[in-house]
């Protein structure tokens, strides 16, 4: 058995296991030029180059200014692709030109004024008991009896039609849950509900 550290036997046809560079390198080195056969001689002659055109005269530009921002630049002056419906709107209907104090003024109220008045009519219809329980806890007269017998009168034409049915839902589920009661407690004490 031989020691790895042996030279190589020339006669053994296994390659040697830590080859060594060869001496005589069949590549020459690279600091020699190249040889001419190498590089044939070209067939055609070679043109001559063309004289580099001379350089133009550089044009004075005025520099720009300190800052590039146009204020007057609006982003609506863009032009946009636009529907034909939506051009003969703006020019058949053209938008009318914005409030001053005044007529914002008026436009708040106007809101104010449509905003109660149906609020009021809501609950003139789906809160008749609290119009009638209010009525009950005024001072007696005349002014009160009225507002009561007409409260009652109206509670019951619109308990014809049905919109009493919302509140009582909803009294029901606030009695359900408030009586509600955690496993082996005592239940809620009865208590009295005043129903008109």
């Amino acid at each position: 058995m031989t020691d790895d550290h042996d030279p190589h036997d020339e006669t053994d046809p296994r390659p040697d296991p830590f080859p060594v560079p060869d001496p005589e390198s069949p590549f020459p080195p690279l600091e020699q030029g190249r040889t001419a056969w190498e590089h044939p001689a070209p067939l055609v002659e070679a043109k001559p180059e063309p004289e580099p055109e001379p350089e133009p005269e550089p044009v004075s530009v005025p520099a720009d200014p300190a800052s590039d921002w146009n204020a007057g630049a609006d982003a609506h002056d863009l032009p946009t692709l636009e529907h034909r419906l939506s051009a003969l709107q703006r020019f058949a209907f053209p938008p009318a030109p914005p409030l001053d104090d005044e007529g914002v003024a008026a436009r708040d109220r106007r809101w104010t004024s449509r905003t109660l008045v149906l609020l009021t009519a809501f609950m003139l219809v789906f809160n008749t008991a609290s119009l009638q329980n209010w009525s009950r806890q005024q001072a007696p007269g005349w002014v009160s009896s009225t507002v009561q017998q007409l409260a009652d009168v109206w509670a019951e034409q619109v308990a014809q039609l049905g919109a009493d049915q919302p509140r009582a839902a909803i009294r029901e589920t606030y009695e359900t849950a408030r009586d509600q009661r955690f496993i082996g407690q005592t239940p809620a004490a009865e208590t009295t509900t005043f129903t008109p």
